[in-house]
């Protein structure tokens, strides 16, 4: 941890550090343990894909007809994230309460 000042959240994190860190070489000692460093394999690369924009159209003639539309969104919405798009699904959300206003 780096700051310019140790806060009370701080400190407290570090001294329950130590403390578990005393537990396990104390318990280490006793049983004969040398820790050893982990080695994985490297796993695969997380590759960020340029997501289109969400671009759709409604006729907002009347309240049903956002109605309508907000719900369209919610359905997409719901669809990105179970597709763990996020960035999608919050473009949706957005759209949504924009929609939302002019209830």
């Amino acid at each position: 941890m780096y700051a310019d000042e140790l806060t009370d959240s701080m400190e407290k994190a570090i001294t329950e550090t130590n403390r578990r860190r005393k537990i396990q070489q104390e318990y280490n000692k006793a049983h004969g343990i040398t820790p050893k460093t982990i080695n994985k394999s490297v796993r695969d690369t997380i590759s960020i894909i340029k997501q289109e924009d969400i671009s759709v159209e409604f006729k907002m003639e009347n309240k049903d007809d956002i109605k309508d539309a907000i719900n369209k969104l919610t359905d997409e919405m719901l669809k990105y994230a179970g597709e763990m798009e996020f960035e999608k699904a919050a473009e949706a959300r957005d759209k949504i309460k924009e929609l939302e206003k002019l209830l």
